[in-house]
């Protein structure tokens, strides 16, 4: 590992304000802000939820369910923490019952990434619904002003409306503000969508790859990565995208979807291949008496942290 090594912590670097009152992992795995390379961005924002509600709740329950993940990689031989995860304070957060209007939500997630990434620091976003995602590559596209990156969703919807009951900024249209930004996408494990996005997938000749295809086509990834045709990469991972049985835990479930290691060797082949810029983990809804959600969504988290520390030689 360059750069940080476990000798270099000290008590100096624990975690200092303004940062999440629960850190990713634990405080006992937590650094300063200056030593981190990766931070985990929590926003509890939930306001255009069509089903079940309570993706609000999301990223704490991952944060919490974090404290329980080994921090030995068993397939990268690696404890990451020694990366460095800084856990930054919750924006945009709607919870209690406080109201915070899209293009609010949209304007506060845009700077704090573009800081974020301005700074250096590979972050993940942890949602809330999807339609958090808009703000998160805006910030992107201001960090990289004229480049072109490919917005890799891994989801069970289409999200490609224009609109959806009567706004834009619908979890239900985020990829179709990602499409109307002019940028390129590649759409994973989909196996929902209405007649309004089959056109424009068909109009826009879009990249996807059906979860049937998933199922039944074992050249599915290799030509999933070959249309990638950027050296940067966005990951943004609407978990409705895996199959249910694995993460019920979320607002509009579909059955079907990736399984545990075709997901992990999908995004790990992403994340050899091309410059991962950053991720984002969206619409965890936590279950009651039932953690297996929340636990395999922050051990996938840690697994993009995890990818990338391999990938950029940390």
């Amino acid at each position: 590992m360059s750069g940080l090594s476990v000798a270099s912590f000290s008590v100096a670097m624990l975690v200092q304000t303004p940062v999440s009152d629960l850190p990713f992992l634990g405080s006992d795995f937590a650094v300063d802000y200056d030593c981190a390379r990766a931070v985990i961005l929590p926003i509890p924002y939930e306001a255009t939820t069509t089903y079940r509600r309570g993706c609000e709740n999301g990223p704490a329950a991952i944060l919490d369910a974090s404290q329980q993940v080994e921090v030995y990689d068993e397939e990268l031989e690696r404890e990451m923490w020694e990366v460095g995860i800084w856990t930054h304070g919750a924006i945009a957060d709607t919870r209690h019952g406080h109201q915070v209007p899209a293009e609010e939500m949209l304007k506060v997630t845009q700077e704090t990434v573009y800081k974020l990434v301005n700074d250096g620091k590979f972050v993940i976003a942890l949602g809330g619904e999807h339609s958090i995602t808009t703000g998160v590559v805006e910030g992107y596209r201001q960090a990289y002003p004229g480049e072109a990156f490919t917005v890799v969703q891994v989801d069970a919807h289409g999200d490609l409306r224009y609109e959806y009951e009567g706004s834009i900024h619908n979890h239900a249209c985020i990829m179709r503000r990602v499409v109307d930004m002019g940028l390129p996408t590649l759409q994973i494990g989909i196996r929902s969508i209405c007649k309004e996005e089959a056109d424009l997938i068909k109009e826009k000749q879009l990249a996807v790859i059906r979860a049937r295809e998933i199922a039944t086509q074992p050249d599915w990834m290799e030509r999933a990565l070959a249309s990638i045709q950027t050296p940067k990469v966005f990951i943004t991972i609407d978990l409705d995208g895996i199959d249910p049985t694995l993460i019920p835990g979320v607002g509009t479930p579909e059955p079907g979807g990736l399984n545990w290691y075709a997901l992990l060797t999908f995004l790990q082949q992403i994340f050899e291949r091309h410059q991962v810029l950053g991720c984002d983990v969206m619409e965890l809804a936590p279950i009651t008496d039932s953690v297996v959600s929340e636990f395999t969504a922050a051990k996938l988290v840690y697994k993009l942290i995890g990818y990338q520390a391999m990938a950029k030689g940390w």
